[in-house]
């Protein structure tokens, strides 16, 4: 997969998907810079690839390198474009040379300590090139590290920087991966807001430089640590395209860059607004890995490429590949109003509908009543709950129904005992006021100290009752980010520290309870990001679960993250119970209301409902996802999900048209063979591809339909 080319001094990464060639150019001065020419469709001929790297520097004067398609761009030395590292040294310089230096190439995928990332499960399904990069004025060291997969479409990017000089030296930039390819493209990425996260953006080439960001903290609503290069004529199912995603869930830029001279360049990392690193002599420091998957047959296999790598090489632990329940969470039942017996109501109904497991949200500790007390107490409310969580949970497990909790770890009320017993342990500013959102502060996560009590406190709670998912939510965004131990020149480390506490905690709970499905969660789906899918296999989409946003939301959200890592849920709405359970068929399938108080045509839905998601969520949450019509762009919104023995089709359509002939759905990537409807017809796979499929939609609008097409073999449906 690796192969060291010593005539043409170049490295070609290759597995018969990809190619991706470094080489080694000689400046003018004899010394080695490494380039990266060429990412792409596979390549017989990679030192083909060098004639850009002589075209590029022919256009090169006085110096000017910003030519040049660097893999580790530094600043300070003509390069004008955005870099992966900055420094700054003794005397204020920031001014940085990095050159060839070795390399090594070892078999299996590149393991990083603190940090999530991507693995391999044997030594042969990957291999790992490590180059190290270096300045020899200030004995600043920079490993580059890909990793390429046997049979993925992908290079995983990480870049680890040591200080092997003898005085201390700030890191002000860690980039991640950089990727530089000749011509304009547009660019796609996914923005939004609260209760409107990943909305799906494509802005055409502009001679500038874009940046899509976080400085809040967390990966954020606003933006996601993702963004796509496309040719112009890309489409879901044709044309090229570079998908990069970052595995990290803390403050990040992505910076793209369209020079005069048809040179596109895109640098992934983290956010140099709030991000510095001490490096004393001896010191390292590794950032977070990229991703970058190509396609060359369209968005959907982009999007696939990151789906399958996710799946199998992000997620890990029991509930990688099991089937998710289906659950109910109480929230929207009762907020922080509710008792023993109303839980055990929407229980008992919950039991008889199917449902699997019963989650109880905020409120079920401290003195919770509202949003403005008891973060950081994770004690029982007796008043609530006299017997405590062990007996709500074993009367749940009585019916047949697992058990779950909400916590909110991360952060600390004003009004709780912690805090007036640790008042320094929130993040603050010394002698700045502690402004309060949601009447709350977050805990210094940079702390060891605080990090220990989040891990025995919730571990207390798990222990003290056979709880089988835990609900992880984080409320709100930095504001005075300080802390009273990051002093003397290492104020600009608190974002990246506080991320490395919750990776810590988050591994430690993870690997202590390993039957435990954890679900991430940040103000609904601010935090939605590979980070978190590395330590718990979903993550609450959204806040919003009106069905006919959420088909945006979960349409963008599917760029880059699969539907086994969505969340979603049939919540009150005035929309019929059937579009909202298909719209949530789209993900995690559960529910969000109060059970108890349904209407009886309702609960026999939502009855169809459950024994519909049993039967075919090892499709949805395991098998190929492809987005067929965009609710971006009309009336219609439809995706599927396919696997080897069946195809489902999602439609869903806004308003009912007038006088209007009903569209086939015309489907992609079917699995070759026969399928049976569910009203016993039998069609071929190419007739689904090139005639399609008729949707039937309930009267009025706001309707959906989900078609099922069982595999057959010999007449008999596939098993």
């Amino acid at each position: 997969m690796i192969h060291f080319d010593e005539n043409n001094h170049l490295f070609h990464l290759h597995n018969g998907r990809i190619s991706c060639v470094l080489s080694l150019f000689r400046d003018e001065k004899g010394c080695d810079e490494l380039l990266m020419p060429y990412y792409g469709a596979p390549l017989a001929d990679p030192a083909a690839a060098l004639q850009w790297i002589h075209r590029a520097n022919g256009n090169s004067f006085d110096g000017d390198r910003q030519y040049l398609p660097y893999a580790c761009p530094t600043d300070g030395r003509g390069d004008y474009r955005p870099t992966m590292v900055r420094t700054r040294d003794c005397t204020g310089q920031r001014c940085t040379e990095l050159f060839f230096k070795s390399y090594r190439i070892e078999d299996g995928a590149q393991q990083l300590d603190g940090l999530p990332c991507t693995y391999a499960e044997s030594p042969e399904e990957a291999q790992t090139l490590t180059i190290t990069l270096a300045d020899d004025l200030t004995g600043l060291e920079a490993e580059m590290s890909y990793t390429i997969y046997q049979n993925a479409p992908v290079l995983v990017s990480s870049l680890r920087c040591r200080n092997g000089g003898a005085e201390t030296l700030v890191l002000e930039q860690a980039g991640s991966f950089c990727l530089t390819l000749p011509g304009r493209y547009d660019m796609i990425h996914l923005h939004g807001a609260w209760g409107r996260e990943r909305s799906v953006e494509r802005v055409a080439p502009a001679t500038m430089t874009r940046l899509i960001d976080s400085a809040r903290g967390s990966s954020g609503h606003e933006h996601n640590p993702f963004a796509v290069l496309a040719e112009s004529d890309t489409t879901e199912f044709t044309g090229r395209c570079w998908g990069v995603n970052l595995i990290y869930s803390g403050d990040f830029a992505i910076a793209v860059d369209e020079n005069p001279f048809d040179s596109t360049r895109l640098v992934a990392g983290l956010n140099p607004r709030t991000f510095e690193w001490r490096l004393e002599p001896g010191d390292s420091f590794q950032a977070p890995q990229a991703v970058c998957a190509y396609a060359e047959n369209g968005l959907n296999a982009m999007s696939q490429a990151f789906h399958n790598l996710y799946r199998k090489r992000l997620h890990r632990g029991v509930w990688r590949d099991r089937e998710r329940p289906i659950l109910v969470n109480n929230w929207e039942a009762t907020f922080f109003n509710f008792d023993h017996e109303k839980i055990m109501q929407i229980a008992r109904t919950a039991a008889d509908l199917g449902i699997e497991m019963c989650v109880l949200d905020d409120g079920w500790f401290g003195h919770r009543d509202a949003d403005n007390c008891s973060l950081g107490d994770w004690v029982v409310d007796r008043r609530k709950l006299p017997e405590g969580l062990e007996k709500l949970a074993e009367e749940i497990n009585a019916l047949g129904l697992k058990f779950g909790l909400w916590f909110e770890p991360e952060m600390i009320s004003p009004d709780s005992d912690l805090y007036r017993a640790h008042p320094d342990w929130c993040l603050h500013a010394a002698g700045r006021r502690r402004t309060e959102a949601r009447q709350q502060l977050i805990l210094d996560m940079s702390r060891s100290d605080v990090q220990d009590y989040i891990i025995d406190a919730v571990s207390t709670v798990l222990r003290s009752a056979p709880i089988a998912y835990v609900k992880w939510d984080m409320n709100r965004n930095f504001m005075e980010a300080g802390s009273d131990w990051l002093t003397d020149g290492r104020e600009g480390e608190i974002a990246h520290r506080y991320i490395l506490g919750v990776y810590r905690v988050m591994d430690v709970l993870t690997t202590t309870f390993p039957e435990i499905l954890f679900e991430g969660c940040s103000g609904g789906g601010g935090r939605f990001d590979a980070g978190i899918l590395h330590y718990m296999p979903q993550i609450w989409t959204s806040d919003n679960t009106n069905a006919v946003a959420r088909l945006k939301i979960q349409y963008g959200t599917s760029f880059c993250y699969p539907p086994s890592a969505m969340g979603a849920h049939v919540t009150h709405s005035s929309y019929s119970v059937r579009m909202r359970g298909d719209v949530a068929l789209g993900g995690n399938f559960g529910y969000e209301l109060d059970l108890s108080v349904q209407k009886p045509e309702d609960l026999e839905e939502m009855r169809r409902q459950i024994v519909r998601c049993k039967a075919i969520r090892h499709t949805t949450q395991q098998g190929t996802f492809t987005r067929l019509i965009s609710p971006f762009e009309g009336n219609l919104t439809a995706w599927q999900f396919a696997d080897e023995t069946r195809v489902i089709v999602c439609v869903y359509r806004l308003i009912a048209p007038c006088n209007q002939v009903t569209e086939h759905i015309r489907l992609h990537d079917v699995p070759k063979g026969v399928y049976r409807t569910e009203d016993g017809q039998t069609v071929t796979s190419d007739t689904l591809e090139q005639v399609g499929i008729l949707p039937h939609f309930p009267w009025g609008d706001f309707a959906s339909d989900v078609i099922i097409l069982e595999r057959v073999e010999n007449g008999t449906v596939k098993q």
